[in-house]
């Protein structure tokens, strides 16, 4: 019901040149207007809120569209933040993000590291010591460290600035922030992977060599087919994150696919780049504006190390076997 609208939306509003201007520091206003107005960060919402009170089946498709069409914005963070907000708390105005970590100095001061988007966004969500709180990036330091055209950065508030003029929205977040940020990540990673396999395909089948095109050779089938096969199996791990009738995604399936995921991104960005050439790291060229994100997607709210220590952890304190504890965890 909604993909397909969404797709359009982006095709007419979100085309490679546009992506390509944002991440140049190109002003992104435009492309989050024609988002805001479309209706679609409202998908998650409660109905009693003006939203359309989707599940999270429903907005798989479109966290993954965002990730194929290499949207410079978080939008996904966005549409999750509605479904995090207390009853009647209006969405903060600008662009909003999670903050994957963060952490109380000794001088009542607040670090978050490596946040999404942290050089654009004008609100974050982080999870502090249990309690959910929303902050004003405006007080915050900001220091990039992302890859080249990404937004990515370290937020620093000095003392007990973002306590006074932060909201605490819930005493006890019990961990959904980091269920929300692994698996909108892994969303956004399976959508990136997706269409880097389109575009690699699409490039054997066109580029000729020795007279015929290079997708017939075996060694290039056998890189296609190993790219196919985690690109697949990351796809497979995400859906389970998002089950039908659920609002809100469980821990340990979003760690499940936010692990599976990000160990899949950095194999197909290799195997894409090894088989496009020189040519998939030109700038014209538009595989390197995902293969780029898939890098940092790779990384965000942790990277598959983190995540196979989360399942691994949870898998020797239940005391079943392997097969039991993944059939429990997706019944």
């Amino acid at each position: 019901m909604y993909s397909e609208a969404f797709e359009d939306l982006l095709k007419g509003h979100c085309e490679p040149s546009v992506v390509r201007a944002i991440d140049a520091g190109g002003s992104h206003a435009a492309l989050w207007d024609a988002i805001g107005q479309s209706g679609f960060l409202e998908l998650l919402a409660p109905e009693d809120a003006g939203g359309a009170g989707a599940s999270l089946a429903d907005a798989l498709p479109l966290f993954m569209a965002l990730g194929a069409h290499a949207v410079p914005l978080p939008v996904g963070q966005a549409m999750a933040l509605r479904a995090l907000l207390p009853a009647g708390m209006s969405p903060p105005a600008g662009l909003p993000t999670f903050a994957p970590g963060a952490a109380e100095g000794a001088g009542g001061g607040l670090a978050a590291r490596r946040v999404p988007y942290g050089m654009l966004a004008a609100a974050v969500l982080a999870e502090i010591d249990g309690a959910l709180w929303l902050l004003d990036a405006a007080d915050a330091r900001r220091a990039g460290c992302g890859l080249h055209g990404e937004s990515t950065a370290d937020l620093s508030w000095e003392g007990d600035a973002w306590r006074r003029k932060g909201v605490r929205l819930e005493e006890n977040a019990d961990g959904r922030l980091a269920a929300w940020g692994a698996a909108l990540h892994a969303a956004l990673l399976s959508g990136a992977m997706t269409r880097c396999f389109e575009l690699t395909l699409q490039y054997g089948n066109d580029r000729s060599q020795f007279g015929r095109s290079i997708g017939k050779f075996q060694a290039i089938q056998h890189q296609l087919a190993v790219m196919a096969e985690h690109v697949a199996a990351a796809r497979i791990a995400t859906a389970a994150a998002f089950p039908a009738q659920a609002t809100q995604p469980a821990l340990l399936p979003s760690a499940v696919a936010k692990a599976r995921a990000s160990e899949a991104a950095a194999l197909a960005a290799s195997i894409a780049h090894a088989v496009h050439g020189a040519i998939g790291i030109t700038e014209e060229y538009d595989l390197q504006l995902h293969t780029r994100r898939l890098h940092a997607w790779r990384l965000a709210h942790g990277s598959e190390a983190h995540w196979n220590g989360v399942v691994g952890k949870a898998l020797m304190q239940g005391g079943a076997g392997a097969a039991e504890f993944v059939r429990a965890l997706h019944p």
